[in-house]
């Protein structure tokens, strides 16, 4: 299991929270999902076997719940 934490932009409330957190939930491999809209913050854990996890599909995934995602260095 790796680890991955992105900056949201955008988020203000539990049902921006709730968007974030179920377009994420439909990528393949990932689990334990934590949206802050407080922290602007998305964590969650992305199990390697179920395939190549890119940064292009979480942004992407973010952008179809209406918000900006940066990957966190």
């Amino acid at each position: 299991m790796s680890t991955y934490t992105y900056n949201v932009t955008g988020m203000s409330c539990g049902h921006c929270e709730n968007a974030v957190k179920e377009e994420v939930s439909n990528l393949p491999g990932v689990t334990n999902i934590e949206v802050s809209a407080d922290k602007g913050l998305l964590t969650f854990e992305h199990d390697g076997a179920a395939g190549e996890l890119t940064d292009q599909q979480v942004i992407d995934a973010v952008d179809e719940a209406g918000y900006e995602a940066t990957r966190r260095a």
